[in-house]
C-alpha cells in the first residue's frame, strides 16, 4: 500500500470521529504552542539582556580593587585602596590590547541650582570615558586634558540631572550648579541613555574631571576604579589577562599571591546571564513539555479504542489480502497525522500567543526557527511512539477472531 492511499485511509477514519481527533490532538496543540511561547519569551529575554549590557559598552573591561584580607576579615572588592594613578598609567603605557583607558572616582551628595536640589552621583573620569561606555553629547562639549590638568570645577550633567534642576527647558551649558556646596560649571549635557541591565538610571549622573573629584570633593589620592575598552569583543578576554598580567607586575605579586585587583569584561557578564536565563528556559520548556506527553498518552489512549471498534474491518481487511504490515502502518500514519495536525495548530497558536505576550505584557520575545523545527520532531516522534503498540497490536490480530468480534 503506497503512501497516498495510506494517508486517504487515515483521513477518512479521523472525519468520521471529528470532535474526537480534535481533543486527541488538543494535548499536543498545548504542548507545543506551550514550548514554542517559553522558548520565544527564554530567547527575547537572553537577546535583551545582552543589548542592554552591550549598550553600556560590549567592550568595556572593569578594573577595580580586590578583596583583600585585613587583621582575618576579608574586605569586600572596591573598599580596599589598590588602585592609583600609577596602575593608570602602567596600564596606558604597557596594554597593547586596550584602545581607551579611563581612571574613575565616584562621589555622592545633592547637586543645587537656585530652589532646585536632587540627589545623585558625581563621576570622576577622563576623556576617554564617552567612548568607553557608549556615550553621546547632545548639547555643548566634554571636558579637556587642560581641565583635567587645572583641576578645572566643570561638569557635563545627564538628562535625569538636567529634568530635575530646570525643569522649565532652561538651557544648562553655561550655568553655575553646586555639588556638596562646591560650584561647578555645566559645559556639557549627555544623550539619553536610559536604564541598564540592573535598573539602574544610566542618566542620574555628573561627570568632572578625575583629578577635581579627587582633590575637591573625595580628598583622597587612590581609585576607586579604572575602566577600558578592549580594541573588540573578540580581544576582550586577552586584554583582561594582559591587564592582569600589568598589574600583578605593578603590585609586585609573586606566583603564590591573590590578585589584590578584580578585571572582568563586559562579556563575562553576558555569558553569566546567558547561562541563567538559558537554565530558566530549559525549566519552563520542560515544564510546558508535559503537556506534550500527556498529549502522547492521549493518543495512544484514542488509538486503543480505535484498535477496539474496528476490531471487524481489521478482520476483513486481513482477510481479503491485507497484510500486517498494511494494518500496522494504517494505525501508525493516523497516529502520526493526528500528532503533526496538532503541531501545525499548536505552532500558529504559539506564534499568535508570543506576539500577544510582546504586544500586552511589552516582554522581549524572539522566535527561531529551531523552536518551530524541534516542535515538529517532537510531533513526528510522539505520533510514531505512542501509535506503534496499538498499530502493532491491530496488526497482529487473528482475521478469523477478528471477524467473529463484536
Amino acid at each position: 500500500m503506497n503512501i497516498i492511499s495510506l494517508i486517504k485511509i487515515a483521513w477518512n477514519a479521523l472525519k468520521l470521529n471529528k470532535m474526537r481527533a480534535f481533543l486527541t490532538m488538543l494535548g499536543v496543540i498545548i504542548g507545543v504552542a506551550s514550548v514554542i511561547t517559553m522558548l520565544a519569551i527564554g530567547e527575547g529575554s537572553k537577546n535583551s539582556i545582552k543589548e542592554q549590557i552591550s549598550s553600556m559598552g560590549s567592550n568595556m573591561i572593569n578594573i577595580r580593587p580586590g578583596a583583600d584580607l585585613r587583621g582575618g576579615v576579608r574586605m569586600e572588592m572596591g573598599a580596599s585602596e589598590k588602585l592609583t594613578l600609577d596602575d593608570f598609567n602602567n596600564l596606558k603605557k604597557n596594554c597593547t590590547l586596550i584602545s581607551a583607558l579611563s581612571p574613575q572616582v565616584n562621589g555622592g551628595g545633592q547637586v543645587i541650582y537656585g530652589s532646585k536640589n536632587w540627589p545623585t552621583s558625581i563621576l570622576g573620569v577622563n576623556t576617554d570615558y564617552l567612548s568607553i561606555r557608549k556615550l553621546e553629547m547632545k548639547s555643548g562639549s566634554m571636558f579637556t586634558e587642560a581641565n583635567l590638568k587645572s583641576y578645572a570645577k566643570v561638569v557635563v550633567i545627564g538628562q535625569t540631572v538636567v529634568e530635575n534642576l530646570f525643569p522649565n527647558g532652561e538651557d544648562p551649558v553655561g550655568k553655575m550648579i553646586r555639588f556638596n556646596n562646591i560650584p561647578f560649571q555645566v559645559i556639557g549635557v549627555l544623550s539619553e541613555k536610559g536604564q541598564n541591565t540592573f535598573g539602574q538610571d544610566q542618566d542620574d549622573v555628573i561627570l568632572a574631571p578625575y583629578a577635581t573629584v579627587q582633590k575637591r570633593i573625595q580628598a583622597q589620592t587612590h581609585l576607586q576604579s579604572i575602566v577600558a575598552s578592549a580594541q573588540s569583543e573578540e580581544t576582550a578576554s586577552k586584554a583582561v589577562d594582559e591587564i592582569t598580567k600589568v598589574l600583578r607586575k605593578s603590585h609586585k605579586l609573586g606566583e603564590n599571591d591573590e590578585d589584590d585587583f578584580n578585571v572582568f569584561s563586559m562579556d563575562e557578564l553576558i555569558t553569566t546571564f546567558s547561562s541563567t536565563s538559558q537554565m530558566l528556559t530549559i525549566l519552563l520548556v520542560a515544564i510546558a513539555s508535559i503537556s506534550l506527553l500527556i498529549g502522547g498518552i492521549g493518543i495512544m489512549n484514542i488509538m486503543y479504542v480505535s484498535v477496539k471498534e474496528r476490531t471487524r474491518e481489521i478482520g476483513l481487511r486481513m482477510a481479503v489480502g491485507g497484510k500486517g504490515r498494511d494494518i500496522l502502518l494504517q494505525f501508525l500514519t493516523e497516529a502520526v497525522m493526528i500528532s503533526i495536525t496538532g503541531g501545525v495548530i499548536g505552532v500558529l497558536l504559539g506564534m499568535l500567543a508570543t506576539s500577544a505576550v510582546a504586544n500586552l505584557l511589552s516582554w522581549p520575545t524572539a522566535i527561531t526557527a529551531y523552536s518551530i523545527i524541534v516542535s515538529f520532531s517532537v510531533c513526528a516522534i510522539t505520533g510514531i511512539f505512542f501509535g506503534w503498540y496499538p498499530a502493532r497490536k491491530a496488526s497482529s490480530l487473528d482475521p478469523i477472531t477478528a471477524l467473529r468480534y463484536e
